[in-house]
């Protein structure tokens, strides 16, 4: 039976987790923390964009959101003793010194991807706005959880470093990203999507803040599918997530949405429409379910729905699921541990490859930093919200939900999730 109704929703993602559910996550966070363990420079600190999983791969493209998935990876990981204090400590000092001293930036932004042994540039990437901001998100999480003097230090150092002002010069709607060839890229910040974190951050700066009318110049277009209404975009469902790793939207609202709730609504839409998929693709059920950009056997691909969007193939996403475990810890638990169990070829060292289409009998050979990251970080936040109480005791936090317009009311309890 599929709930259609906010109640029912909210109910049905109650029941606590079993010690069959808190074995299994804890087989994945082990899995995906070895990636930004092994799959990093631990001089620079950089994390791979992707890796293959079946040889050793000598690709050397690191991502800087990766790089801040790596870093909270790190946090959860001590947490949990899978390493040591001085270990873990050790791995984010050499990151944050790198990231302070040679990494390039412009106005304290940095380029979407680098080489991660020296730090260049690569693929004439972008200084991109949204990604340093996922690597911001990192790097405070770690300055929380150690409260060591340097460590503290130095995170403080990068974040007042970025310039916000200057990204919102001429404009409320933040821009993707510039480069020295080209300037400001001509595509901006204006839907629901993962932008929340990075109008957050910069509303919360204490050195170049953001002005507090951006957080309501982007629009939140209100979509509906087989009777759910939620806040969303034409985009994959990756966009309900990511914000999400590291802001607690728990119990609070601004003057347009609960944004918790409205992910949960938005999860269980993507899983009608999955479900109602079936017909044409018949991997597809209860069992199996999610889309997410991804790769497939013919290349990357911005795909998923409602509305469909993208060659649909029958190909499944994992992190797709287990990137929304935190909103419905149940029926993505389902998927995953089906994969986990039916499909041998789609697990690896590193936990889940990034995709794999069971019609075709195609299994992706690699996991991609970002997909693994959200993984991780949201399966940690279904069993203790670390991440979430971490995170949120930075004052730039707390102080970009205040601007933003955040107050705390009374919800029903959401989806078993530790307070």
């Amino acid at each position: 039976m599929l709930p259609t109704s906010v109640p029912a929703l909210l109910q049905a993602s109650q029941a606590p987790l079993s010690q069959d559910d808190e074995f299994f996550l804890d087989e994945i966070e082990r899995a995906n923390f070895l990636y930004f363990w092994e799959q990093v420079n631990p001089q620079t600190g950089l994390v791979k964009d992707r890796g293959n999983v079946e040889v050793n791969d000598s690709r050397t493209v690191a991502s800087i959101a990766a790089t801040g998935f790596g870093l909270t990876a790190i946090c959860i990981a001590q947490s949990r003793n899978y390493i040591s204090r001085r270990e873990a400590e050790q791995r984010v000092l050499s990151a944050l010194r790198f990231l302070w001293k040679k990494l390039p930036t412009h106005r304290g932004f940095f380029y979407h991807f680098a080489n991660m042994n020296t730090g260049e540039r690569v693929w004439e990437s972008e200084v991109s706005s949204v990604d340093t901001a996922m690597l911001l998100c990192g790097i405070l999480t770690c300055r929380e959880y150690f409260r060591h003097t340097e460590i503290t230090s130095l995170a403080h150092a990068i974040f007042n470093r970025v310039d916000w002002t200057w990204l919102s010069e001429d404009t409320s709607l933040l821009p993707h990203g510039w480069t020295p060839e080209l300037g400001f890229l001509p595509y901006h910040w204006d839907y629901y999507s993962e932008l929340m974190m990075m109008y957050l951050l910069g509303l919360g700066s204490a050195t170049h803040p953001l002005k507090a009318a951006a957080w309501n110049a982007w629009k939140r277009t209100i979509f509906e599918y087989d009777g759910l209404r939620y806040v969303g975009s034409f985009a994959p469902l990756f966009v309900h997530q990511y914000s999400q790793a590291w802001f607690d939207f728990r119990n609070k609202r601004d003057a347009y949405a609960d944004y918790f709730e409205n992910s949960i609504v938005a999860t269980e839409a993507h899983r009608h429409f999955c479900i109602a998929l079936a017909k044409k693709f018949p991997d597809y059920s209860e069992d199996l379910w999610g889309i997410t950009a991804s790769d497939s056997d013919q290349g990357y691909v911005i795909w998923g729905g409602p509305p469909a969007m993208g060659p649909i193939d029958g190909t499944v996403v994992p992190s797709a699921t287990g990137g929304s475990l935190a909103f419905m810890p149940q029926p993505t638990l389902r998927v995953l541990r089906n994969i986990r169990k039916h499909y041998p070829n789609a697990w690896s060292r590193y936990g889940f490859v990034n995709a794999f289409n069971p019609l075709k009998n195609w299994y992706d050979k690699d996991v991609v930093g970002i997909d693994t990251g959200i993984t991780l970080l949201m399966a940690e936040n279904l069993r203790t919200g670390f991440v979430w109480k971490t995170f949120m005791q930075n004052p730039e936090a707390r102080l970009g939900m205040q601007r933003a317009g955040f107050k705390p009311y009374q919800a029903l309890p959401p989806a078993g999730i530790a307070r």
